[in-house]
């Protein structure tokens, strides 16, 4: 039998929160509880650095990631002392206006670079953006980070009462040390707690956790394009610092692999150039000489023209953690009080359309009002927030697998009579952008997270949908005189180097 391990004490009421998990969704779960509880444990199995450093286990850890203007607005608000978005500025993130600071090659064309700003997104590395959001989580919080992996849950169907762990040595061993917990080798204990949070991310086990306590019949699905991401890490160079985020999307609708790319700028003077594509001839590869082709090759060679004038800072990283997985949890028949999973381990999507992050801020914002409004303990509380959870990822889920069903070799959907009729409206949508100020703000707005989809069936937008694009389609990127030169100046670079870099 497990051993149980200090549970709060019923004489002073001290109230204990369990999170599972101290990547981003945990911290902000943990910023959220904070405030209602005496004390908040955040449990991992990972050894976490100490600064802005890659970890373990966040596979999509080394690559592209956007933060978008919804789930920084959650952030600030969630996390304790606010200024998210001024210490990842100060830390060297740039900020990216849509309407005026991206180029951005759709499905449908190239978007227009409007007078007006439009929301703004953070662009930096995922190592940062944890390590600023933990550290300020931790300084300005009574939440602790302990090292152990969490086994399963402690309750019933009716509520939760605390976690199974087992430690986790100094290098990755489970149990045999018993550090952290006092326990012998191979041994499990028992963390009582007030509320558990399940933010342990893509490989979470919650289904089988929440069958072993007696809630069975979880949803589960996966829609997986077979998506590769391949990313490298360069110099930003001389005279291009303020050269703007570049994209060239993948298109779904051609009956043949997805093949995009981007050039990120991040922290530290630095591009990041990711590649992604799909099974079936899509993938981008690991060699430097292909990874260059391959961005030479894409429907418009504007990032390949990028990387082969900047200096080359690492080797190329590969990632293949990229499917749709999407676990029902807010339709199960009964739930536990005290308990509510965040994040990842609700779902996951295809990180190409960067929403993840928000997804998961989004959700610890809910799980703060909640808390803040009733208290941990109230009745009915995990499933108001589970279900209220579900609306962020329910839009989420739609935006990337209606895209993604329409790979020819994608695996766990096919395109339906509803997915055609959506995808018809999504392109003339998209299409009427790439001409008109008021479509693009209404997309703008949605994909940021700012709002949610019904934005998108507003009487306003759905008349300029039906008008279309106000402007002509253009033949190249929205280029000014100074980004020409700049990237005329790389070319003659990478020609000078050769495609070999």
């Amino acid at each position: 039998m497990p051993r149980s391990l200090s549970s709060p004490s019923p004489r002073s009421r001290r109230r204990r929160a369990v999170v599972v998990g101290a990547g981003l969704a945990g911290m902000l779960a943990a910023a959220a509880l904070s405030p209602v509880v005496d004390e908040v444990v955040v449990l991992d199995r990972d050894e976490l650095p100490d600064g802005p450093e890659h970890r373990k286990g966040l596979p999509q850890g080394r690559h592209a990631h956007l933060l978008m203007a919804g789930g920084l607005a959650a952030m600030e608000e969630l996390v304790p002392g606010g200024g998210v978005r001024e210490r990842l500025l100060a830390a060297g993130a740039r900020e990216i206006p849509l309407g005026s600071g991206m180029l951005a090659l759709t499905s449908e064309g190239w978007l227009r670079r409007w007078r007006h700003d439009g929301p703004r997104m953070l662009s930096c590395t995922r190592a940062l953006l944890d390590w600023t959001v933990r550290d300020a989580v931790l300084t300005h919080t009574r939440a602790e980070v302990r090292r152990a992996r969490a086994v399963g849950l402690v309750g019933d169907a009716e509520r939760v009462r605390g976690v199974r762990i087992a430690a986790t040595g100094p290098r990755g061993t489970e149990g045999a040390t018993g550090a952290g917990t006092g326990a012998g080798a191979g041994e499990e204990t028992e963390l009582a707690a007030d509320f558990v949070v399940d933010a342990s991310g893509r490989g979470s086990r919650i289904v089988t956790w929440l069958e072993e306590i007696g809630v069975a019949g979880v949803r589960t699905k996966s829609v997986d394009c077979g998506l590769v991401n391949a990313t490298r890490v360069y110099r930003t160079p001389v005279g291009a610092e303020q050269f703007p985020l570049t994209i060239v999307q993948a298109d779904p609708y051609r009956c043949e692999p997805g093949r995009s790319g981007m050039v990120l700028p991040i922290e530290r003077d630095r591009w990041m150039v990711s590649l992604a594509g799909t099974r079936g001839g899509g993938e981008p590869p690991a060699d430097p000489e292909g990874f260059l082709a391959y961005a030479l090759a894409l429907p418009d060679p504007l990032v390949g023209r990028l990387a082969s004038g900047a200096e080359p800072l690492t080797g190329v990283h590969i990632s293949r953690s990229t499917s749709n997985v999407r676990r029902y949890l807010e339709k199960t028949a009964r739930w536990p009080e005290r308990f509510v999973a965040l994040g990842d381990a609700v779902a996951t999507f295809n990180p190409a359309y960067g929403q993840g992050m928000s997804v998961a801020a989004l959700g610890a914002r809910l799980l703060a009002e909640e808390v803040r409004r009733t208290g941990p303990d109230a009745a009915g509380l995990a499933r108001r927030v589970q279900r209220g959870a579900a609306r962020s990822v329910g839009a989420a889920w739609a935006a990337a697998v209606g895209q993604d069903v329409w790979y020819p070799d994608t695996r766990g959907a096919r395109p339906t009579p509803a997915d055609r009729l959506t995808t018809a409206y999504s392109r003339r949508l998209t299409r009427t952008a790439t001409g008109s100020y008021r479509a693009a703000a209404a997309l703008w707005d949605v994909t940021s997270l700012r709002t949610g989809p019904e934005r998108l069936f507003r009487p306003g937008t759905l008349l300029d949908v039906a008008c279309g694009p106000l402007l002509p389609p253009l033949s190249g990127p929205p280029l000014t005189a100074s980004e020409r030169k700049v990237l005329a100046e790389l070319e003659r670079t990478g020609a000078e180097a050769g495609t070999g870099r």
